[in-house]
C-alpha cells in the first residue's frame, strides 16, 4: 500500500515536471483573462463532472478572492444552475447546454475558459464553437490530446497525461496560478 501511494504521488509530480516547461500558455491566457477583465468583459467556465467543479471553482476565485480580499473580479460558472442545466437538456439535449448559455449571455471579447481532460466533451466544443462565433476569447484546459476544436482556442493549456485524475489536479493548480498572475497584475497582492 505505501509503495502504491508513493507511486501515484511520483506519477504526479513526474507530471508536473513535464508541465512547468509549458508557462507560455499560462502567461498568454492570463493575458487574454487580464484584457477582457480591464475592458469590462467577463470571464465563463464550463466543464464535465469533476472539470464542471473546478470551473465553479475558479469562478468562485475571481469572484470572491483568492489570497486576499479585493474587488470582485466578473467570472461565472455556466455549469453551477440546474435549472438551466436541466431545461437544456431536456428540451435541446445535453450537447447544447453550454452552448446555449454562451448564447445568452456570452458578448464579443468575454473570455470562456472550457475545461475537458479529454478535449472531446461534446457539450464543451460545441461552446467552444458558439464562442468561436460570438467573437470571445476561448482558453481550453485539457489533457494530453488537443481538443477538436483546437483550432478555434486562443490558447491551449494541455497537460501531458491522459490519466484523467492527474490531469484534473493539475488544472487545479493551473486555475490557481492564472488567478494569482492576474491579481499580481492587478495589484492585488
Amino acid at each position: 500500500m505505501e509503495k502504491m501511494i508513493a507511486d501515484r504521488f511520483f506519477r504526479t509530480i513526474h507530471t508536473i515536471e513535464k508541465f512547468i516547461k509549458q508557462s507560455e500558455p499560462l502567461l498568454g491566457a492570463s493575458k487574454i483573462i487580464l484584457e477582457a477583465i480591464k475592458n469590462g468583459n467577463k470571464l465563463l467556465f464550463c466543464g464535465n463532472g469533476g472539470s464542471a467543479s473546478q470551473a465553479q471553482h475558479f469562478a468562485a476565485e475571481f469572484v470572491v478572492r483568492y489570497s486576499k480580499n479585493r474587488a470582485p473580479l466578473p467570472a461565472i460558472s455556466i455549469t453551477s444552475d440546474t435549472s438551466v442545466l436541466t431545461a437544456g437538456a431536456n428540451d435541446f439535449g445535453f450537447e447544447s447546454i453550454f452552448e446555449r448559455q454562451i448564447e445568452a449571455v456570452g458578448n464579443k471579447n468575454d473570455v470562456l475558459i472550457a475545461i475537458s481532460t479529454s478535449g472531446k466533451s461534446k457539450n464543451v466544443n460545441r461552446a467552444v464553437e458558439k464562442a468561436h462565433e460570438k467573437k470571445m476569447k476561448i482558453i481550453y484546459l485539457c489533457g494530453e490530446k488537443l481538443p477538436e476544436p483546437h483550432h478555434l482556442c486562443d490558447v491551449i493549456i494541455n497537460v501531458p497525461s491522459r490519466h484523467t485524475a492527474i490531469i484534473q489536479e493539475i488544472h487545479e493548480i493551473i486555475g490557481h496560478i492564472l488567478v494569482e498572475l492576474v491579481e499580481k497584475e492587478l495589484n492585488y497582492e
